[in-house]
């Protein structure tokens, strides 16, 4: 399926890159080993920022959840294919030939990289992100206002709009810990009439759980329902569901910053041709982002190689270590299943609130006083969190006042040593006055230090009677 070239294939490493993925010595900053294993690291694990009082700290990202730095293989791959880029929609040059290849070859190691062992069946769309891809599919199904779509409480908003605004809806419900079983999915898909699809998250970015995913799937195929499982939290984490009928996720959550998302499915469904190297999305508009499903192929790779069993282990530990440290600290209350050991199947991720002091400004805090940038507010699953926090949604609500949580969420370079520095600076924040005081946007509900500060962390963020 690629194109044909006149005297030989264009070299493999204008896509990939050649170079050893989890190594970072080549990286501006970089300066040795980190002081504890993880395996790999990422673009920035070791630069440093100015803090309150006037240190340098190395900045530590409890963010992943969000968005993800870049695996140096990725940057390797992106770096050696942009002198090679071109035009792939009908170009005939060397060039465009070139970048050809390394779409296509990216749009098959995707394939792969979800459990699908040929292109025969299934197709994949490279979207913009994660909510694109859904929306897509909200457009390529054709639902009707009558058609049913299951979804969950849990579900990021992206995995909600775009079926409320297509279709009827059935909400399956969680407990207060933010869980439900196969049992409550099921419930509704008995209901008339059949639905059309089941909508479901393959891992909570709130709580970090992880729903039963293999058997929902198995009870919803035993009924006739289809199902999207949106994976965006769970790809960098673990393998993925291979027998969901569509899945989307995204690069900038799996350390493949350049702004590609998937869609996969039934080729009869998302109507692109393999016979065909382009227009393969009949939907697309303008140039493709070439370079991101290249970085996107980069991480896939780099995750393969680097196996899941040593990811998942790896991440299991950080995740109990976070867990039991946070609850560990007083006042410190965590959100979510109960189990904290290191066999909780659950993201590398602990969501939680202080009591007494706003989620805003423990974040604020933690990035001013410590250089360490995580999470917080209402992380796009307001409803699913209003049910873990016990509280109603107010429409209009003063953002000053809005409930939310903070959120410490970690990957493949999160090292023990950072748990440890990170627990110890949300028992500072909890225990210690802040040494200056901090404005509150009212616009954002965000918090600031008050003037005084270093210069060079003030950046543009003199806000509030500062």
């Amino acid at each position: 399926m690629y194109p044909q070239w006149a005297d030989r294939d264009p070299p493999t490493d204008l896509v990939i890159g050649t170079k050893d993925p989890s190594d970072a010595s080549s990286l501006p900053g970089y300066s040795g080993a980190m002081t504890d294993s993880a395996p790999a690291r990422l673009a920035g694990d070791e630069l440093s920022v100015p803090c309150l009082d006037g240190v340098r700290r190395r900045y530590l990202s409890f963010d992943a959840a969000a968005a993800t730095g870049a695996l140096p293989g990725v940057l390797d791959a992106v770096q050696a294919f942009v002198p090679w880029y071109a035009s792939v929609q009908g170009g005939a040059g060397y060039k465009s030939q070139a970048s050809a290849v390394g779409y296509e070859g990216a749009r098959l190691a995707t394939l792969a990289f979800a459990g699908r062992c040929t292109a025969a069946d299934d197709a994949v769309l490279f979207c913009r992100n994660a909510t694109e891809a859904i929306d897509r599919l909200g457009r390529l199904l054709r639902l009707r206002r009558d058609d049913v779509v299951v979804t969950t409480v849990a579900e990021h908003q992206a995995n909600l709009r775009p079926w409320a605004r297509a279709a009827s809806g059935r909400h399956v419900q969680c407990g207060m810990d933010g869980t439900f079983g196969t049992e409550d999915v099921v419930a509704l898909l008995g209901g008339r009439p059949r639905p059309a699809l089941l909508a479901i998250t393959g891992a909570s970015g709130v709580t970090g759980w992880l729903p039963p995913l293999a058997d929902i799937i198995e009870a919803a195929h035993r009924r006739g329902v289809p199902v999207l499982a949106d994976v965006a939290q769970l790809a960098p984490h673990d393998r993925l569901p291979a027998h969901a009928d569509f899945l989307v996720w995204s690069g900038p959550k799996m350390y493949a910053p350049f702004g590609a998302g998937v869609l996969i499915g039934p080729r009869r469904v998302l109507r692109a041709d393999a016979a065909l190297a382009y227009p393969a999305d009949p939907e697309a508009d303008g140039s493709p982002n070439v370079l991101g499903a290249v970085a996107l192929h980069a991480a896939m790779e780099t995750l393969s190689g680097t196996g899941w069993p040593v990811i998942t282990a790896h991440e299991r530990h950080i995740a109990a270590m976070m867990r039991r440290g946070l609850a560990a600290i007083p006042q410190v209350h965590l959100l979510g299943p109960a189990g904290q050991g290191a066999d909780s199947q659950t993201l590398p991720l602990a969501t939680f609130v202080v009591t007494g002091i706003p989620h805003g400004l423990v974040a604020a805090r933690l990035a001013a006083e410590h250089a360490i940038g995580v999470g917080h507010g209402r992380f796009g699953a307001g409803r699913y969190l209003d049910r873990l926090l016990g509280t109603t949604a107010e429409r209009g609500e003063n953002r000053r006042e809005i409930r939310g949580a903070i959120r410490a969420s970690a990957g493949i370079s999160t090292t023990r040593d950072d748990v440890r520095r990170l627990l110890a600076a949300v028992a500072s924040v909890v225990a210690d006055v802040p040494p200056v005081p901090y404005h509150q946007d009212p616009s954002t509900g965000d918090f600031f230090p008050a003037a005084g500060v270093p210069a060079e962390l003030q950046l543009n963020s003199v806000i509030g009677g500062a």
